[in-house]
């Protein structure tokens, strides 16, 4: 394709109440729809941040059916929009555990895509201790898929540090990475990752995130972003909640390929 477009990166700041987060991403979707955007991506645990871990696994809904599924199926339909429903606790083999999952519906509402979350997140200081392992199942299989903006790479949060699942899509036109960084990790990782992801793969990245202060205490990093080929943030929300809107050209990611054929050169 040749025509630009306008995507959007969807920043929450998700609380208990799945009711209550999927009203709130009603409101910044039709922002984003307002803004002309043809793609939103809503960021990582959109429908729900819990006072517990197990929360997610509470609420967690059968592959196909459920009231989170369907809000994404109405919304996409509703607005005319692609929407990457960031992620979604579904069922699990194991039924104490759910699979975080990366949904995507086109503008009719139909789903064309399911990523689960492969890498999960570990990190232990004196203060902070997160392992995700105890309430979700991994997947097993990268996801990308072949949509009317270009070739597109699922990911979630933590998988942004694992350069090889990327390479494994390549090439892809468009990165997406629905996250909730904590504080902690995002302020010296988050953006170098996000454009280093970008650069390597000569991709735009969006990137949606949760962002601030939450009601179980939790601090998350925000600054949802969309990234050029080259590297340039395109736009950034440091912190609350919002749309954050680019535009995607893919006449200038063609150019930049053919002025630094990288990915033709990889020889592993």
């Amino acid at each position: 394709m040749s025509d630009t477009f306008k995507v959007a990166a969807i920043q929450m700041l998700s609380e208990p109440s799945v009711a209550a987060n999927l009203a709130a991403a009603r409101r910044l979707i039709a922002e984003a729809a307002r803004q002309g955007a043809r793609l939103a991506s809503l960021p990582e645990y959109f429908c729900i941040f819990g006072m517990r871990e197990r929360d997610k696994v509470e609420v967690r809904e059968r592959d196909g059916s459920g009231p989170i599924q369907q809000f994404l199926s109405d919304i996409a339909r509703e607005f005319g929009l692609w929407i990457v429903g960031g992620s979604v606790p579904l069922e699990s083999s194991d039924p104490g555990k759910v699979r975080n999952s990366c949904l995507v519906y086109d503008d009719r509402g139909e789903r064309v895509a399911r990523y689960d979350k492969i890498h999960l997140f570990g990190f232990a200081t004196e203060t902070e201790r997160y392992q995700e392992s105890v309430t979700i199942e991994p997947g097993t299989a990268p996801v990308a898929i072949d949509t009317p903006f270009g070739r597109m790479a699922l990911s979630i949060c933590y998988d942004l540090r694992f350069p090889e699942l990327y390479r494994s899509l390549a090439p892809m036109d468009i990165i997406l990475v629905p996250s909730a960084f904590t504080a902690t990790t995002g302020a010296p990782h988050w953006e170098i990752l996000l454009r280093a992801r970008a650069i390597e793969n000569l991709a735009y990245v969006v990137a949606p995130a949760q962002g601030g202060r939450h009601v179980n205490g939790r601090h998350t990093h925000g600054h949802s972003m969309i990234v050029d080929p080259w590297g340039k943030v395109l736009g950034c929300l440091p912190d609350g909640p919002g749309v954050v809107v680019a535009e995607i050209d893919p006449a200038y990611r063609a150019t930049r390929r053919a002025s630094l054929p990288a990915l033709e050169h990889r020889v592993l």
